[in-house]
């Protein structure tokens, strides 16, 4: 027996799957068999959703429309004049970020909202956080239509207006306010940014000033320009020492001639000739300055250093003419005086000798000037760099604050200009498309839906009970589904004879299971039925 129960377990042959007309036979079976339970399972679940499909509240869609029109001919009139901001984006992030909590708070204060009775901070909260996830703004279209759509869901159908009228309310007044407390804030952060390089202005201002009076004459020249005119003063200073050396080597000149000129002619030729008496060295020498100071004064001013020096000069020879004027006064007087100088040759050498004497003090005066300037040169030169630098680091602070100090003032004028554009008028236009309304019927999910999914849901558990119970303990009705489901050989079978009561209490029971069914979709077409009816009302 132990080797036949191998063999049989050897050769046992594989389950194959059932064609698709054996699992519906088998599946009408399982239904037959345990009818009266998916009779009542059916029955059970319809009575069931009765309660609480009353229980589901009909909810009513209040919604509205709203075209934020941006395009005015303002925009581009003002758009080198005033800052326009971009609107289109202002509203999208106002749609975006209306519905907040502190806008929902003041929503709900509000008397026609009906939503601020309670004082309760945790119920409020809770409202609030209804609000929120139910209150949709969304965009209508796509592109920059700017064209929203406002929607709220609730029992009350009034109180769904209410809602959506006081959100359309709240995104127009918000997109007005809005905009114009940020040109306000906006002008006001100018005007206290303005005061404020206003005074780093002066203070710039007032370094820059102390920095050249502290180095006058030195500050504002470029290095290469002061080398430059320190070279041109050692070339003038070189030309006026051969200037005066060549004066000098001329005066020793005259000097000499002079001293070897007897000053006197003979008696006979004197008074033959009838010769006016000579100048004095004094005035010869004064008549020449003075010869020299009108040249000078036809190419210069009375400032110019060669002209007071030749003023000094005469001023000199001025004084030594009276001084000479006195001692011949006193010999006069005394007896004492000699004549005067009766050659023309040796007045000509006196007179060139006063105007070389002029010319030698003239370029004295000169170089002594010069040198002292092109000392002041030389000693300055070791800090020009650095007062270079130390400027040109100030006026690029002042230029920097100056330039943020006139951009200032250029943006302070566009905001004002924003300012009044905001209280005149606005750069968008808040149009209501569809004002605040309720849809005559609920809407979706409402009892009526509730209600049909409820009569499928009841009829499918009513097939799936039964089907799942044979499952769970399956019954054969013949030898090749029992073969079939244990991969088994069936060695025999008995015919079981149905008697005729026994049909006809067969077929009385599928007249009631019939009737039963019937009854029970009548009774769910009915019920949703009036439900749509009433939802409709």
């Amino acid at each position: 027996m132990t080797s036949s129960a191998s063999s049989s377990r050897v050769a046992r042959p594989r389950a194959a799957d059932p064609a698709p007309e054996a699992q519906f036979k088998r599946i009408l079976q399982a239904l037959w068999k345990r009818r009266w339970i998916g009779v009542a399972t059916a029955w059970l679940v319809a009575v069931l959703a009765v309660p609480v499909i009353m229980l589901v509240p009909d909810r009513h869609e209040a919604s509205a429309q709203i075209y934020v029109d941006t395009q005015t001919v303002l925009k581009p009139l003002l758009r080198d004049l005033a800052y326009t901001p971009d609107i289109d984006q202002q509203v999208r992030m106002l749609a975006r970020t209306l519905i907040s909590r502190p806008n929902l708070a003041s929503l709900m204060d509000r008397v026609d909202v009906g939503q601020g009775a309670s004082k309760d901070s945790a119920v409020r909260d809770k409202v609030i956080g209804r609000l929120m996830d139910q209150i949709k703004i969304t965009p209508v279209g796509t592109g920059t239509m700017n064209l929203y759509s406002i929607t709220y869901r609730d029992a009350d159908p009034a109180q769904a207006k209410r809602v959506v009228e006081g959100t359309l309310n709240l995104f127009v007044n918000a997109g007005l306010h809005g905009q114009k407390r940020d040109s306000e804030e906006a002008s006001q952060f100018i005007d206290e940014q303005i005061k404020v390089y206003e005074a780093k202005l002066v203070e710039a201002e007032n370094r820059l000033k102390e920095f050249k009076v502290r180095n006058f004459g030195v500050s504002g020249v470029a290095s290469q320009d002061f080398f430059s005119r320190m070279s041109t003063l050692a070339d003038e200073v070189s030309k006026l020492k051969v200037e005066l050396a060549s004066a000098e080597q001329s005066r020793e000149a005259y000097r000499r001639e002079l001293a070897a000129e007897s000053p006197q002619l003979p008696v006979d030729v004197v008074s033959g000739s009838g010769a006016q008496p000579v100048l004095s060295e004094v005035e010869s020498r004064l008549q020449a300055q003075q010869k020299v100071l009108d040249e000078l004064l036809r190419r210069y001013t009375e400032e110019h250093p060669d002209v007071v020096s030749s003023r000094r000069v005469i001023a000199q020879l001025e004084a030594q003419k009276r001084q000479e004027d006195q001692k011949r006064a006193a010999a006069l007087a005394a007896g004492n005086l000699k004549a005067a100088a009766t050659s023309p040759v040796y007045q000509k050498i006196r007179i060139s000798l006063a105007e070389t004497e002029a010319l030698v003090a003239s370029l004295r005066s000169q170089l002594a000037l010069k040198e002292s300037r092109l000392e002041q040169i030389r000693a300055a030169a070791g800090r020009v760099p650095q007062i270079e630098a130390e400027l040109a680091q100030l006026n690029r602070d002042y230029d920097v604050m100056h330039k943020n100090y006139e951009t200032l003032v250029a943006r302070r004028e566009s905001a004002s200009i924003g300012v009044r554009l905001d209280e005149s008028s606005r750069l968008a236009d808040f149009r209501v498309v569809e004002p605040p309304q309720v849809s005559p019927k609920a809407a979706f999910p409402a009892r009526v839906h509730v209600a049909a999914v409820a009569a499928l849901l009841a009829v499918a558990l009513g097939i799936a009970v039964p089907i799942l119970l044979d499952r769970l303990a399956p019954t054969f009705r013949d030898a090749e589904s029992l073969q079939r489901s244990t991969g088994r050989q069936v060695l025999g079978s008995i015919v079981l004879k149905v008697g005729v009561a026994e049909r006809r209490n067969l077929r009385a029971q599928g007249a009631g299971v019939a009737l039963a069914c019937a009854g029970l979709l009548l009774v769910q077409a009915g019920w949703v039925a009036w439900l749509f009816t009433r939802t409709s009302a």
